[in-house]
């Protein structure tokens, strides 16, 4: 019932910027960390941001001093402000969020992914 969808992703090119958004619906009780992860082509898939629900960041050094990320807790909304792309910033973003279902019931969950694709 509860779902993340990303949005904001398309085609840039090196240098420009782009911001990503995830909003979570359904029956939510609570929302601890939200993060984003990139799959690039043949590669792994890495963790690239997380916030945790009182607003403490971390990054993958490859993106830190580059991307931002934030929420809204509001409206149960992450977002990711990405500056100075490069290449190999291309991939696919997913959404990713721990929610406690209840006092005890926690569990992962995975938006769908956006796609971000930097030319040079």
């Amino acid at each position: 019932q509860v779902q993340l969808v990303e949005s904001g992703g398309g085609l840039v090119q090196a240098g420009e910027s782009l911001r990503l958004s995830c909003a979570a619906s359904g029956n939510i009780f609570r929302i601890n960390a939200m993060g984003w992860y990139r799959q690039a082509p043949g590669k792994q898939r890495e963790l690239v941001a997380v916030i945790t629900s009182s607003g403490s960041e971390n990054y993958a050094s490859s993106v830190k001093g580059r991307y931002t990320i934030s929420r809204d807790n509001v409206k149960n909304t992450v977002y990711l402000q990405m500056n100075s792309l490069k290449p190999e910033d291309t991939g696919v973003y997913y959404c990713n969020a721990e929610m406690q279902r209840t006092r005890f019931d926690v569990y992962e969950l995975w938006g769908q992914g956006t796609q971000v694709t930097v030319s040079s």
